[in-house]
């Protein structure tokens, strides 16, 4: 349901961006490139079977090309995430906040259909799509 103000659509119709999957790699919903968000990171993973990667193992300074700091929210499911070597057991709806873009983090579904959500961007500035989304996100292409 769209209109000039608002839309509205299920998680799971978003369709995925054209790119080159892994075996490994969750479902992504481009959640940011769908809606054209652009005040603001928001993307979803979802596993498909338990042990399934999430968020692979990165950080907002080194891999990413930018200083984000990154809310997940884990939606359906229970994850596992790793954050600075640290294991944060992570049930459906817990909440897990990366302050410092420094920290290594990682997060792998438990159970299938694990969906996680997250949020991202850098403290006092506007916001940038990151180098990796940028690839398959047409409008945010320089």
């Amino acid at each position: 349901m769209a209109n000039s103000g608002f839309e509205a659509i299920h998680l799971t119709d978003i369709p995925e961006p054209d790119y080159k999957k892994q075996e490994d790699d969750p479902d992504w919903h481009a959640v940011r490139i769908h809606f054209g968000i652009r005040s603001f990171g928001a993307n979803a993973y979802t596993a498909r079977e338990a042990g399934g990667r999430l968020s692979e193992p990165h950080s907002e300074s080194e891999d990413s090309g930018t200083r984000h700091e990154e809310l997940f929210l884990v939606v359906t499911g229970h994850a596992t995430f790793t954050v600075d070597g640290e294991e944060v057991d992570a049930p459906a709806g817990t909440l897990v906040f990366v302050r410092d873009p420094d920290l290594v983090r990682s997060a792998v579904a438990r159970e299938a259909g694990t969906t996680l959500i997250c949020f991202g961007g850098t403290p006092g500035e506007a916001f940038e799509v990151s180098p990796w989304e940028r690839k398959y996100d047409r409008a945010a292409a320089p």
